[in-house]
Parts: C-alpha cells; structure tokens; sequence
C-alpha cells in the first residue's frame, strides 16, 4: 500500500515504480516458488483513516506478506493490524521507532528516525561546523522522531539549538517561519517534511534571503523537490539511504535500471521500496513456502543482503543496520 492520490502522490508512484522494478527482476529469474509474481497496488493516500481499512482487508485475505511503500502514520497504523494477525509486514521507507516495535512480524528497509537525526546532528556538527542552528519540521510521526534524535545529539557536536518551528502537512506558506528564522540568524537550519512542504519551504527561505546551510532528510531525496523548489533546492544537503555516487555494481544498476523504467532519477522512496520487495522475496525463497512463521523467521535471520540501498543486516528489533549516507542537492 501506498499514496498514490493526494499530495504524497509523487512518492507513491516511485515506490509503486521501485517495487514493479524489482517483480519484473524476480519474474525474469523465474519468479518465486515456481510462480510469477503479481503486484497489487493499494491507495493509503497517506492517511491513517485509509491504511487501516486496507490492512484489515489484507488481513482478512491471509495474504502471505505486505510491504509498505508509505509515511510513518499509516504505516505505524497498518502494523498493529498485520502484528495481530501474524502476518509478515515490510516498512519500505517509514522511520517511526513503533512501526517495528508493534511486534516480531513486523520489519523496515529504512533508518529509525532518531537514527537519522543523530546523523543530522553529525552532518551539521562535523562537516558542516554549523554551531547555532535553527529547526523546522513538520509535526508528524516522520519529524517528530527525526527531531528528537537530533535534539538528543546535538550538544555531543556542539550545537546549539537557537529555535523550533513546527508546521502541518497541509502548508505551503512558511511567512512566520521564514520571518522567524531571518531572526535568528542561524549558522544552519535543520529541516524535516517532504517534497510538497520542503519545495515551498527551501523555495521561501531563498527567497527571503536566508542564506544559512539548509540540513533537510529523507523527505527531501525526490526529483519533485527539485522540481518544486527549482534554483533554491541547489546546494541543500539531505541525510538518504540512497547513495547517487556509489560504485558497488548492484546499487549502480538499481539506479540506472529505475531511471530507464521510469523517466526519471532514482530517489529514496524508489530504492527503499524496491529493496523491501527483493527482501521479502528473498525470505519466501529462503522460506520455501509462503508459511506466515516460516517468512517471519526467515527476515528476522536476514544477514549481508546485497540490495538496492546497501549490504541489508536486520536487528533483533526488525530494523536495519547500515550507513546512513548525505548528498548535496
């Protein structure tokens, strides 16, 4: 499941596109168990009110495992549900620490958000040497938890946090933020949201002048970001799982494979998608049955997997173990 209307819709198709990427991949090498592999798309529009009706219905059809290519909330939401049911349930890119804390059957191909803005607080601390630094985040499972991992990390890099600014989903106009932020006069701005509310935002700082380093996430790591903020979104660093400069010939061919596919570059959502549905494949193989306990052992046991975003190793709590990588826009 995935937004695929809304205004999440773009990160939605690149995970739809990123796991249609990797079935066409099964399916060349002859499928799995003996059978070709069908993708069925569902629309969360990344709403808690629409994911839950979904995974009930899954559930319902004792479907053999989910994966999915949607936000925090309503795949924090979905967990609960596939948990319950002891059915195997992939993250593809949600970084809300309860998504996997929901129980044993429940994995994430993504950084825990506090992972994430620890590594922020490392960006901006160590290479950036930024020392005063104002946050912005949406207020939302995805920000709240990228926050408190930067905010827990901060002062081991000597920042100093000079001011938070929290916004909703639904904005696109940031005047009291930017106006705030002209204020303090930050050395750098730490900034969390996705491309509809971090294209408008990076797009308004510019333009009024700000000048600081903008540190955005994840969030941030799409073509539509670019898209959107246009000149403003150049030199803007972000923390993403999806490394555009590697050399290791399965991530490159990840890349190179999905923007042919797609017609676009290859971002976050698209490579952590994508990896979630070779995972799961590779626990059905590994499985030898599309026996619920079977898979679930199989991806807790999942060790030096080679995918689209990395070597993939899971902790005792379904979560990932790997480099956290940054790329200047």
């Amino acid at each position: 499941h995935a937004p695929l209307t809304g205004p999440a819709a773009g990160d939605g198709e690149s995970a739809k596109l990123g796991a249609e990427l990797a079935i066409e991949q099964i399916n060349a090498a002859g499928g799995l168990l003996g059978k070709q592999v069908e993708l069925i798309e569902l629309d969360d529009q990344a709403k808690t009110e629409q994911a839950l009706p979904i995974a009930n219905r899954l559930a319902g059809e004792g479907v053999a495992l989910v994966v999915s290519g949607s936000y925090s909330g309503p795949t924090r939401a979905a967990a609960g549900v596939f948990q319950e049911n002891g059915i195997p349930y992939i993250s593809a890119y949600g970084v809300h620490p309860d998504i996997t804390r929901a129980g044993d059957y429940v994995f994430s191909t993504s950084f825990v958000g506090e992972v994430q803005g620890r590594a922020g607080a490392k960006l901006v601390g160590e290479n950036v040497g930024a020392k005063r630094v104002s946050i912005i985040s949406i207020n939302n499972d995805f920000g709240q938890s990228l926050v408190a991992g930067f905010k827990e990390a901060a002062a081991q890099f000597g920042i100093e946090i000079v001011n938070e600014y929290y916004y909703g989903m639904a904005d696109r106009q940031f005047g009291s933020i930017v106006a705030g932020i002209r204020r303090d006069a930050p050395d750098a701005i730490y900034a969390t949201g996705y491309f509809f509310t971090g294209g408008p935002l990076v797009s308004q700082l510019r333009s009024a002048g700000v000048t600081a380093t903008i540190v955005g996430t994840e969030g941030f790591d799409s073509q539509n970001f670019i898209d959107i903020a246009k000149q403003a979104a150049e030199g803007v660093i972000i923390t993403t799982s999806l490394d555009r400069g590697t050399e290791n010939p399965v991530m490159r061919a990840f890349i190179d494979d999905f923007e042919k596919k797609a017609g676009f570059p290859a971002d976050m959502v698209a490579a952590t998608t994508h990896t979630a549905v070779l995972v799961a494949a590779d626990a059905i193989t590994r499985a030898g049955s599309v026996d619920h306990a079977a898979i679930r052992d199989a991806l807790a046991a999942t060790k030096d997997l080679q995918v689209s975003t990395g070597v993939l190793t899971f902790n005792s709590l379904g979560e990932i173990y790997h480099e956290i990588g940054a790329q200047i826009v």
